[in-house]
């Protein structure tokens, strides 16, 4: 039975007023540059037309007497298909349908199918969402439309099992798939497509236990959950993936659990009833996966799920693997693909799509079709940047590479390391190596225009950690510059008690080098520059530098390190620029414990940054530009209009002082990907290639710059987002000025993909975090000690 509001009439006559072209919407905000030279290119984005006829009209459903089964709830609706119609998106609470209803408020009466009780369903309009309010409801189509071209979900991205490719030497499999997310853009609703890998092992949890008992019986147990928790399984019968939060030693297939009836139910019968499975061993402990509260629909329970071991499948690299040069290169042959590559499987996907009727009519239904290819549109690329060395300026070039140049051109500010005054460790295997090293780069360094005298050699009794820590302390004087510690093998317990005496206690910048770096006497001249380079950052030092035209200028990176598995603080690294040509850097690091805002160790950092600037300079710097890593689409509110604000106060502690104040986000972790367009092949951009329009966001002042040289793959854009522009710079500089940063990190004598006081924040936060846990001493905050 259905019950119609006498309020019904305005409410319908007012929606027929509307459709999409005519609903209210924010004028886009367009951010153009112009210099540089133009070029033709292509994008992982694709066009939704969407028919300006039709719209989303938004309801709420709720049921009287309150129904908490979601299953039920999309029983219940489902029955008043011939009154709603069949094509409608419903996520339990709110409902989406292309069409208004008659009412403002629709009565349904529908009986419970077990109880039989009359069940009140109330579906209440709520408002006609514009085109770019629907993005939510385009993703959950194209889940859908996932669903019908056979892809699995694992994890947030759609795979093709049967495209799978083996990598049997090293029991791993490749499943191909896709990452999608329709958003609203300057050209309109758009879908982002991008190839994806997923790489499985074929070895199941159980086999890793096997061969555990087998090798070390007498400790099984605690080997089992090193090996296993915190691990991502992947069950093949339903193609979810579950994280490994404790082994259940004490129960096994066999035991019983309560199913959705309330009855009890052992694992064995319960797979082979449902999924046809046979268990072969019985008495195998259970894997335990804790239920996130996101995946719960009652947020007040805990739920757990049991898993079993020869059903789980491995996924992800081990640390092993991922330092395996042979496993790595097997992987890249099938994940490393080519623009060409890369653009041919996009249009695959678009003819999948658009060659399926029941695909086709999921995006008809709501009044959307897909584009038959991907978007092209017209790119700039900037000039190269002039590299300047102590004594020569080197022209830029294509590739932005200047790594010949940095080993045999002077440095900018050379640091001499005085005589005695820095110090080698080493055991005594590795005494021939460490000798060699010493006298190479006392050679190499000349060229650089660095003078160095000869080192302290310090032959230590053997490899343990104490004989390190103690060595150290014993030989440290006052006047000692360097550390070098030469470890015969990577250790990563031995590496973080050295940099964590060094850091915290003594001051003292290290260089650690592997033995086996520099074992190979061909390479060792071309490994002991980059050394030699690196060491003199260390100290303090600058290697090259670029024409930066601003002055008062300083520059700012932030990025956060979580440790993923102690799930304690996470750390801020603060890098800011102490000079004008953005080559001297001032580092601070702070805490932040859950709950706590990392606005407030940011303001302390920033505020420390500025008074070292002022004890530099008796000045302040009269524009600021913070780059900050690792905020996602999510947070961007919430950094725009309460992180910033916040930040600005710190201005106060200074009188009279009101720079300049920008605020730039830089997004890596993003799916879109730019081709450049020659004839009928597609290419890398090169360096200093800018988007600035049609696949920007549609209310961002925002911007893709491809900043590096790729050559064996697609290479990847940035995405900045300028959420505070208080230095009303022109759109050309504030993009050249994000270019140029790319040149300025010392670790990499060519560009990288973010500007430099994001890397170099990068790197410190990680140190920090994965190694010294502890804030570094204030004598190293002039020091690029984190390289």
């Amino acid at each position: 039975m259905q019950d119609s509001s006498s309020q019904s009439s305005s409410v319908t006559e007012s929606m027929q007023q509307l459709n999409i072209s005519e609903a209210q919407e924010r004028e886009a905000v367009v951010n153009r540059g112009t210099s540089g030279s133009k070029f033709s290119a292509t994008s992982s984005w694709i066009r939704l037309s969407v028919n300006p006829e039709k719209a989303v009209f938004e309801y709420e459903v709720k049921f009287e007497p309150q129904v908490d089964a979601r299953n039920l709830r999309f029983h219940l609706l489902g029955t008043q298909r011939e009154k709603l119609g069949s094509v409608k998106s419903f996520d339990g609470v709110m409902l989406w349908l292309p069409a208004h209803l008659p009412s403002e408020i629709t009565l349904f009466h529908v009986p419970h199918p077990i109880t039989k009780e009359t069940i009140t369903m109330k579906v209440i309009f709520k408002k006609r969402t514009s085109m770019d309010k629907c993005v939510q409801l385009y993703n959950v189509l194209f889940g859908r439309i996932m669903r019908i071209l056979k892809m699995a979900k694992v994890g947030q991205n759609y795979y093709a099992p049967s495209g799978s490719v083996l990598v049997p030497q090293h029991k791993l499999e490749i499943w191909p798939g896709y990452v999608t997310a329709a958003h609203y853009r300057e050209g309109g609703v758009m879908l982002c497509v991008d190839v994806s890998h997923r790489v499985l092992r074929t070895q199941t949890c159980y086999e890793i236990m096997s061969e555990i008992f087998n090798n070390r019986r007498g400790q099984f147990k605690d080997h089992v959950i090193k090996a296993l928790v915190g691990s991502i399984v992947l069950t093949r019968y339903n193609n979810k993936t579950y994280r490994i939060d404790d082994i259940l030693f004490d129960k096994n297939p066999k035991s019983t659990f309560t199913n959705s009836k309330e009855e009890e139910v052992c694992y064995m019968d319960y797979y082979k009833n449902a999924y046809n499975i046979t268990i072969k061993d019985p008495q195998q402990p259970l894997l335990l996966h804790r239920v996130r509260k996101k995946e719960l629909k009652d947020q007040g329970t805990t739920k757990f799920l049991c898993l079993i071991p020869e059903l789980s499948y491995m996924t992800g690299l081990t640390d092993d693997m991922r330092s395996d040069f042979r496993v790595m290169k097997d992987i890249a042959q099938h994940t490393r693909i080519t623009p060409n590559v890369r653009h041919a499987s996009l249009r695959t996907f678009v003819r999948n799509v658009n060659g399926s009727s029941e695909a086709w009519q999921v995006l008809a239904d709501w009044g959307l079709a897909l584009d038959d290819d991907t978007f092209t549109m017209e790119g700039r690329i900037l000039s190269p940047e002039t590299i300047h060395f102590g004594t020569r300026e080197v022209p830029g070039t294509e590739n932005a590479d200047w790594g010949r140049e940095s080993a045999r051109e002077k440095v900018i500010v050379p640091i001499d390391l005085r005589p005695q005054c820095w110090q080698i460790f080493f055991s005594a295997r590795d005494e021939p190596r460490a000798l060699k090293f010493s006298e190479m780069i006392r050679q190499v360094t000349r060229s650089m225009g660095i003078q160095v005298g000869p080192p302290q050699m310090i032959r230590l009794p053997d490899d343990r950690i104490e004989s390190y820590v103690n060595g150290i302390k014993q030989h440290f004087h006052d006047r000692l510059q360097l550390a070098i510690i030469i470890f015969p093998a990577q250790r990563e317990d031995r590496y973080s008690a050295v940099k964590r005496l060094a850091c915290v206690d003594l001051g003292l910048p290290t260089q650690c080098i592997n033995s086996r770096t520099i074992s190979q006497e061909n390479k060792l001249r071309s490994v002991t520059q980059k050394i030699a380079l690196q060491i003199n950052c260390k100290l303090g030092g600058e290697l090259w530098a670029l024409k930066i035209p601003m002055t008062g200028l300083m520059v700012c990176g932030v990025d956060v390190y979580h440790d993923p598995v102690r799930r304690g603080a996470s750390v801020v690294g603060f890098v800011a620029s102490t000079n004008q040509t953005l080559t001297r850097w001032f580092s601070h690091v702070s805490f932040q414990h859950p709950g706590d805002e990392i606005v407030h160790g940011l303001k302390i950092s920033l505020l420390e940054a500025l008074r070292h600037y002022h004890r530099q300079h008796h000045s302040l710097p009269r524009t600021i530009i913070i780059y900050r890593d690792g905020v996602s689409e999510g947070q961007m509110r919430v950094v725009e209009e309460h992180e910033l604000p916040q930040l600005a106060t710190i201005f106060q502690h200074f009188d009279s002082y009101e720079p300049k104040f920008s605020f730039v986000v830089v997004q890596k972790k993003i799916s879109t990907r730019i081709f450049a367009s020659l004839n009928s092949e597609l290419d890398n951009p090169p360096p200093g290639s800018i988007i600035d329009h049609s696949i920007t966001h549609r209310y961002w002042y925002d911007f893709f710059l491809v900043s590096q040289h790729v050559r064996q793959s697609t290479v990847a854009p940035t995405h900045y987002v300028v959420l505070r522009d208080g230095g009303n710079l022109k759109v050309d500089n504030m993009q050249r000025l994000a270019y140029k940063l790319t040149h300025l990190y010392y670790n990499w004598p060519g560009t990288v993909r973010v500007p430099a006081p994001c890397q170099y924040a990068h790197k410190l936060a990680y140190l920090i975090g994965q190694n010294v846990r502890k804030e570094p001493s204030d004598t190293l905050c002039d020091k690029l000690f984190f390289l």
